[in-house]
This record gives structure tokens, C-alpha cells and sequence, in this order.
């Protein structure tokens, strides 16, 4: 196929039960992205800084034996059905409990015990990219309904990484993904992202109890360590999910790092975007804080806040939302 973008694919490795597993290269410009097929795992980004060199800025490991091994981190997989947390492990939805599975004590995480993340994908390449998609069953981690998955990865003409989500259900259910990439504009392998300018279109957050699950109160961040409606350094202690603002086009969160110039804009279609510093990284083969996570979601908890943006799918509509990351230098 011809395309704007490159498009290659390889195998990549197999899983301990022996599933092959692929790697898609996208090339275009000054990006080069490469996409596992195992958890829909953005492996790399490789973009130019400020002196026209070019580097690994995302945070990702070398075979799929250690993404099974270093599950915790979600190291740039596609987590669901339902991104961040549900309360308790449970919600109510026309008028019926449903219990998923809890992974985070009480609570359920990133779509519970055997998310998105811990599956291979379908993958076939489509114009200037390649589309994942999965099925997952009705009753998977106690979630209801047959949901039908796809995630697209397209370079733009720009070299902007273009994340297109589709999802359709048989029944009622709740949908929320995101992509887990983590974020380190001066490189990879150069220790902690701390010092990064971040800027966001966002001038509140919602605020969580000690299990990190939203109370329902939308806090404004005037005056507080939240506030990065101006360009200021990251500092440690990050977990935290920002209400976005209309932009009129401009970009809901912008990166830097001043050291290299790497600059990442982050334009969604989505309400929030969950600001993650990554202090609990260390056990693995990247010391705390080694990469910025902006994740662009619905809010935690969604399902049992209905004064929060709704994530209920039913039969005969589509999920849709869409990420762009672009890139360049200052």
C-alpha cells in the first residue's frame, strides 16, 4: 500500500503460552512509531529536538516478556474497558449491580485483572497507519455486554501520532480508554522527566478521597500546585485528573523540555486528561518519575457520578474519540 506514512510490520516475539506477537513501524517525517500488537503497546516514538537529532522519548521495553512481567505500569498499552478507577468495583446501570473484578484493593483499575493491555490484537494496516481492533466478551471482568474494540495509529502529514477510538455493544455498558504512554521529551534513558513545562487548558480537577476515587467536587486549581493553566516546571506527586476547557483549536496540553526543545501538543476530543508522574516506577528498568503520563479520558468513577460526563454505550451507538500528539522544537 502507498501511503504518506511508511508502514512495515514484524514479528516481534511470543507471549509465555506462545501467541506471536507483532511490531508495526510508522515513519513519516521526523516520527518514527512503533506499535506492539500485545496491548495495543505504543513500544516507541522517535522524534528530532532542537538540534535536529533524533530520540526514544516514550518509555518502553525491549520484548513482550517484560511488558508480561512489568504489567503495573501499563508501559504504553491501551488500557479498558473502562480507564482509571471504578469505586468499590462495582456500579449500577439500569437499575442492575454489576461487580468487576477490583485490582487496586476495593477498587477496579484500567479495566481489572485482564484489561485491554493484557491482550493481542488484531492489526491490519490501513492508510498512513494500522488499525488494532478485539472483541471482548460480555461478562470480561464482570462488564456487560459484547463490546467490539478498534484503535487506529496514523501519522499525520505533520508527523502528529493520530489515536482513533472506536468501540459498538450488543448491551448497555460502560466504555472508557486511553492510551498509557509515558512521556520523557529529553530522552528515554535520561533519568527522571521532572523539570518538564507543562501547560493545560484547565482550571479544575476532581477531587479524590484516599483511594483516589472522585468525591464528585470539581476543585479549582487557582492558587494551588495543580495550576498549569501557565507553562511551570513537574514536580514529583502527580496522579491527578484535569477538566478541560474549550481551546477553540488550540492544544489541551502542551510539553516541554527546554534542554533538548522537544515540544508535545495534546489535542483531544475527550472531557479530561489524567496528569501522572510515574513516582511509583523503580521496581522495573526506570527510576520514579522517568516519564509524564497525559492520558486523555472521561473521569474516573464516571459510572457511579452521573453529574460527571456520561461513558454509558448502548446497542446502536458508537464510541468514538480521537488524540492527536504532535510534535516539534523551540
Amino acid at each position: 500500500m502507498t501511503t504518506g506514512t511508511a508502514v512495515q510490520s514484524e514479528d516481534f516475539s511470543t507471549l509465555t503460552d506462545g501467541t506471536p506477537v507483532r511490531r508495526w513501524t510508522l515513519e513519516r517525517g521526523g516520527t518514527r512509531v512503533r506499535v506492539l500488537t500485545y496491548g495495543a503497546v505504543v513500544q516507541s516514538v522517535v522524534v528530532p529536538g532542537r538540534d535536529g537529532a533524533r530520540a526514544e522519548v516514550v518509555l518502553g521495553l525491549p520484548d513482550v516478556t517484560a511488558y508480561e512481567t512489568y504489567t503495573g505500569p501499563y508501559f504504553g498499552a491501551v488500557v479498558g474497558r473502562y480507564a482509571n478507577r471504578i469505586g468499590g468495583g462495582s456500579f449500577v446501570l439500569d437499575g442492575r449491580t454489576h461487580r468487576v473484578t477490583a485490582n487496586e484493593g476495593r477498587n477496579t483499575l484500567h479495566g481489572g485483572g485482564r484489561g485491554f493491555d493484557k491482550r493481542v490484537w488484531d492489526a491490519v494496516e490501513v492508510p498512513d497507519g494500522v488499525r488494532l481492533s478485539l472483541v471482548a466478551e460480555d461478562g470480561e471482568e464482570g462488564f456487560p455486554g459484547r463490546l467490539a474494540v478498534s484503535v487506529t495509529y496514523t501519522l499525520d502529514e505533520d508527523g502528529a501520532l493520530r489515536i482513533a477510538y472506536r468501540a459498538t455493544t450488543d448491551a448497555p455498558t460502560v466504555v472508557n480508554l486511553t492510551n498509557h504512554t509515558y512521556w520523557n521529551l529529553a530522552g528515554a534513558d535520561s533519568g527522571s522527566a521532572l523539570g518538564h513545562e507543562l501547560r493545560l487548558a484547565a482550571g479544575r480537577i476532581t477531587a479524590v478521597d484516599g483511594e483516589s476515587i472522585p468525591t464528585g467536587e470539581l476543585v479549582p486549581v487557582e492558587g494551588t500546585r495543580f495550576d498549569f493553566r501557565e507553562p511551570r516546571p513537574v514536580g514529583p506527586g502527580y496522579d491527578v485528573n484535569y477538566v478541560l476547557e474549550e481551546t477553540g483549536g488550540e492544544p489541551a496540553a502542551e510539553l516541554y523540555d527546554a534542554a533538548s526543545g522537544r515540544l508535545m501538543s495534546v489535542r483531544t476530543t475527550e472531557p479530561g486528561i489524567q496528569v501522572y508522574t510515574a513516582d511509583h516506577l523503580g521496581d522495573g528498568p526506570f527510576v520514579p518519575c522517568a516519564g509524564i503520563a497525559l492520558e486523555t479520558q472521561h473521569f474516573p468513577d464516571s459510572p457511579n457520578r452521573p453529574e460527571f460526563p456520561g461513558t454509558v454505550l448502548r446497542p446502536g451507538e458508537e464510541f468514538a474519540s480521537t488524540t492527536v500528539y504532535g510534535f516539534s522544537t523551540r
